[in-house]
């Protein structure tokens, strides 16, 4: 059973129920996360207990927010490997790299982890239907889970959005509108046609479950790692939901008692230097992101000029002591060769971001030979053949 008690702002603390649909607080235009009684969990389930349990995602559902069991909607997400990567380690001098590889999640990515969660919210809480913009893989998952559900779905997309993303919608039954433009003026429309059709909007932190979904990598982490966290983290970020999700997971397995050591990872946001709002905003140290004008990258889901979670985003950065970097395209597609062909691991362009940012890291000497640093690797490499 969930011990989901209400949703909170993540700006200004106020509390609403988590019983009925909710997007994001209407007062700061912030998004909502869920929150736990973790005391009650504590004294009802121990951590061994949620290990022994089949794989999958939902063995950890008393830190999920689906009240009936009878509402997931599942398709076998969770419980992706924790890769020791010992070669390209060698190479940059790591004793103890590892790739968190989330490419074998269904539908090939990490957005699997966060629309299971959410299209299971959202048939509990009474929608039928449900509307998403994307700038590829989560419009893949949401009509996945959608499909599953037996739910209407309507995915909306930039124009030269990769052509293995298109088809998966398709494949699954959803409608597709695309734009001109970014996964901004995706949102803009999704925004507008859930308002005026009451389809309900699954944009990132636009409702308060994605993020409970994407948060189990966190607890997949602790658990590969015998609850002692490692020392790095290294994300791609567009919209954030990968890294703020780690990070809350990680203040709950604090809660929890659950964690070993009470050190934290330093967290580390990658982004591209034609996509770089993050990286901008964590050289000034500001709470905020602006726009960024002109976004370019190959790697589609970096492709977001300003996530609606920034403030959760830069907190996250500025509380682990962590760091933001910018890769330029080269060094993406080079990074990517280099775990194809050293370990075997065909990444997705903003999964190969990450090495391409820890290099820059070792140089640098803010990484040590002798820590534990894990790259999450966000999707396959398939779905990308054209970029």
């Amino acid at each position: 059973m969930s011990f989901l008690t209400h949703l909170e702002c993540s700006h200004c603390g106020g509390t609403v129920t988590a019983d009925e649909l909710r997007t994001f607080c209407p007062d700061c235009n912030t998004p909502y996360l869920a929150r736990y009684d973790l005391v009650a969990v504590k004294e009802s389930v121990k951590r061994e207990e949620m290990t022994a349990r089949p794989a999958g995602m939902w063995r950890w559902q008393e830190v999920l927010p689906i009240r009936d069991p009878k509402n997931y909607i599942s398709l076998g997400e969770g419980d992706t490997p924790l890769l020791p990567v010992r070669r390209v380690g060698a190479e940059l001098g790591l004793n103890n790299l590892f790739v968190k590889e989330d490419g074998s999640n269904p539908t090939g990515s990490f957005k699997a982890r966060g629309l299971s969660a959410a299209v299971s919210c959202a048939r509990e809480l009474g929608a039928t239907r449900v509307i998403i913009p994307t700038a590829g893989n989560a419009g893949g998952a949401m009509a996945a889970y959608a499909a599953r559900a037996g739910m209407e779905a309507l995915v909306i997309m930039p124009a030269d959005t990769p052509r293995a993303n298109i088809e998966e919608c398709k494949a699954a039954g959803a409608q597709i509108e695309f734009v001109e433009g970014l996964i901004s003026d995706a949102g803009a429309l999704a925004a507008e046609r859930s308002k005026n059709e009451g389809w309900f909007d699954v944009s990132t932190f636009k409702e308060p479950y994605r993020v409970e979904g994407k948060k189990i990598v966190g607890y997949e982490v602790a658990e590969g790692f015998g609850w002692v966290l490692p020392e790095v983290i290294v994300c791609p970020t567009g919209g954030g939901t990968g890294l703020v999700g780690m990070w809350k997971a990680f203040a709950e397995m604090e809660a929890l008692g659950w964690l070993d050591d009470a050190a934290r990872p330093r967290m580390v946001a990658v982004q591209s230097t034609g996509c770089a709002p993050v990286i901008r905003a964590f050289e000034y140290h500001a709470d905020t992101n602006e726009f960024w004008e002109g976004a370019a990258t190959h790697a589609s889901g970096l492709r977001v000029p300003r996530s609606f979670a920034d403030r959760l985003i830069m907190s996250a950065l500025y509380e682990s002591d962590g760091m933001a970097v910018a890769v330029s395209e080269d060094e993406i597609r080079a990074a990517r060769s280099q775990l194809a062909q050293k370990e075997g691991i065909f990444a997705a362009p903003e999964g190969a971001a990450t090495l391409a940012g820890l290099q820059k890291l070792v140089v640098d000497g803010w990484v040590k030979p002798d820590e534990r640093v894990v790259l999450f690797n966000t999707g396959t490499g398939l779905k990308y053949l054209d970029s």
